[in-house]
């Protein structure tokens, strides 16, 4: 048996130093790793302990050389090192391949050890492997230590078993804000959302994070005017907003038209530094197209420093809906040319911008390169947006033609994208039976019987209008009210159409009544107002 030494202060004091020092430099370690074996220096288990601590930071698989190359038996504290280690740069699996040699090795885990094999389950969201260590805490006594209880709930509620996660929740003692904004958004996940935000309102406490999970749940489900409130929430309750809740505000503010709140973040943005990575720019480039400000929006764009599909996708999409189509065919070439691949929703958008401006053959060319060039399939929606484009150069056979060799089965958006064909070229018996096709699909809204009737109306086919609209009443089918939105100082006001509830209506109306009067006073008949319905 080697016996203990103690290493000389010398080298005790240099590790100090490493150990302390913000950059350590792995040469310099292993002068001291080569010294403490001269010495004999290595059997001392604290400098040992020290040393394998200290390369974990710059070295970690030159940690693991000299851990399994100890002359003594690695202590529980070691064992823990490594693993945190692994844990720490998101290695889950090589956090578990040490761990299963610490059992061979006869070492006992602790609770520091747990604590760090619970974060590497949840990174795996392994839930059989989870409940195989819950078994082993509770069999070894550490089921009620603070931050491995607080681990089992956030390993339960990431694997979705609020169930579980709540009844380790309810018998927690110390929960700390991790815990709370665990059991949040693991009813966020599982789309329970009243649950969450009524958890959320009981925490004893908020950072950023919690708040950012509410916000983008919100945001997630559609609920964007909540999302908002919870922003405005989080900037009274004095917290500072983090990277994924100003991406959460951005994406209601983008479908709200909440424009000013969403220059406000860009400049929040940029008044904290934050970095405009991918994701960040392109929240900004979708907002800012979706609030009408196409020239922010690229300027954004030509900031970042790094692109991938999705701000390529959000700038076309942006062009294209801005009646920019040309910039839309020009940004897809310079994306190909940046050798970045675009995926299923670029072609969609580009096919939009094709459809557009009329362009048949450029935009045959790429619905055939994306299994051609890219290996993507076209889905329903391409189709789409291709019948689309036929039909609007007036090729309607063609269009016909495409929607019978169709793999898949054509859905209301390939049918409705030639119905509405049919109406512009007075192709009245092609959209009959389109409009019987869609009711044997169960897919009749109202707009289609409306867009029939139309076309009925456009042939002066009046008892086929009078026909349709019979049908319409006895089927109860209701015309869907269209509706409007604008930003009133930093809120985004809805307004449908026949519904009088606002509270300024009368001066609404009063003040559209004085526009629709100047406006005729200009002699426009195209800019007029309608109010007849108000």
């Amino acid at each position: 048996m080697l016996p203990r030494l103690r290493s000389d202060r010398k080298a005790l004091v240099l590790l100090g130093s490493c150990l302390t020092r913000p950059r350590r430099s792995s040469g310099e370690l292993k002068q001291i790793h080569a010294h403490l074996l001269i010495s004999g220096g290595i059997c001392d288990r604290f400098a040992a302990g020290k040393l394998i601590s200290s390369f974990v930071t710059v070295d970690l698989h030159y940690a693991l050389l000299l851990f399994r190359c100890l002359p003594h038996p690695p202590s529980t504290f070691l064992w823990n090192t490594l693993i945190g280690a692994y844990t720490s740069r998101n290695q889950p699996l090589s956090a578990f391949s040490l761990f299963s040699r610490m059992l061979a090795a006869v070492r006992l885990p602790n609770n520091y050890t747990f604590s760090f094999l619970l974060r590497s389950c949840i990174a795996i969201s392994s839930l059989f492997v989870g409940q195989e260590l819950h078994a082993l805490i509770e069999k070894l006594g550490w089921e009620n230590y603070d931050f491995v209880l607080n681990g089992l709930v956030h390993l339960y509620a990431s694997c979705g078993c609020m169930g579980d996660a709540h009844k380790l929740f309810d018998v927690c003692h110390h929960r700390d804000v991790v815990t709370w904004s665990a059991m949040v958004n693991g009813y966020v996940k599982g789309g329970q959302i009243g649950f969450a935000r009524e958890l959320f309102d009981e925490m004893p406490e908020r950072n950023a994070v919690s708040w950012s999970t509410m916000i983008t749940a919100y945001a997630g489900v559609g609920m964007f005017t909540e999302a908002l409130d919870a922003f405005n929430e989080m900037q009274v309750a004095g917290v500072e907003p983090n990277h994924a809740g100003v991406v959460g505000t951005l994406c209601a503010c983008g479908f709200l038209g909440a424009l000013d709140q969403g220059k406000w973040i860009h400049a929040f943005v940029e008044r904290n530094g934050m970095e405009l990575d991918r994701i960040l720019g392109t929240a900004l480039i979708d907002m800012y197209a979706k609030c009408g400000c196409i020239d922010n929006a690229d300027q954004v764009f030509e900031e970042m420093i790094e692109r991938d599909v999705f701000a390529y996708t959000a700038m076309i999409s942006g062009f294209s809906n801005h009646g920019q189509s040309e910039k839309a065919i020009e940004m897809f070439a310079r994306m190909e040319e940046e050798g970045v691949k675009p995926n299923e929703v670029t072609f969609i958008c580009i096919l939009s911008a094709c459809g557009r401006l009329g362009l048949v053959e450029l935009g045959k060319h790429f619905f055939e390169s994306m299994g051609r060039v890219y290996g993507i399939e076209p889905g329903v929606e391409h189709y789409g947006c291709l019948v689309d484009l036929l039909s609007r150069a007036g090729l309607i056979d063609e269009a016909q033609k495409l929607i019978r060799e169709m793999r898949i089965e054509p859905d209301s958006y390939v049918l409705g994208a030639l119905l509405n064909a049919c109406r512009v070229h007075g192709e009245v018996e092609v959209g009959k039976d389109i409009v019987e096709s869609l009711v044997e699909m169960g897919l009749d809204h109202s707009g289609v019987h409306v867009l029939l009737s139309n076309m009925y109306a456009s042939s002066f086919r009046w008892e086929d209008v009078r026909k349709v609209r019979r049908e319409m009443e006895e089927n109860k089918v209701r015309k869907v009210p269209g509706c409007s939105m604008i930003e009133v100082d930093g809120v985004a006001c809805e307004f449908v159409a026949g519904d009088q509830s606002h509270p300024c209506m009368d001066k609404i109306i009063l003040t559209v009544k004085s526009m629709d009067k100047q406006l005729k006073s200009f002699g426009d008949d195209n800019c007029l107002t309608h109010l007849s319905n108000l």
